[in-house]
C-alpha cells in the first residue's frame, strides 16, 4: 500500500501527464489520466481539470452541428 505523499505524487504524475495530452489535443486521452489523477487523490487539480476538459468538448462538439 502507497503512502498518503506517495499516492499524491502518482496522482500529480497523472495530472502532468494528462496536461501534455491536452497540448496534444488528445482529449479523450487526457480525460482518462485526469480521472486517474482524481481516483488517486481527490484533492488534485486535476478534478477540475477534467471537468473544464469536458465542458469545453461538450461545447465544440454542439457547435459542430450549430454552424
Amino acid at each position: 500500500m502507497m503512502s498518503i505523499e506517495e499516492t499524491k505524487a502518482e496522482a500529480d504524475k497523472f495530472y502532468r501527464h494528462g496536461n501534455d495530452l491536452r497540448k496534444q489535443q488528445l482529449w479523450d486521452q487526457a480525460i482518462i489520466a485526469y480521472e486517474h489523477a482524481a481516483e488517486l487523490d481527490p484533492e488534485s487539480p486535476a478534478v477540475h481539470a477534467r471537468q473544464m476538459l469536458l465542458q469545453i468538448m461538450e461545447y465544440r462538439c454542439k457547435a459542430m452541428y450549430n454552424p
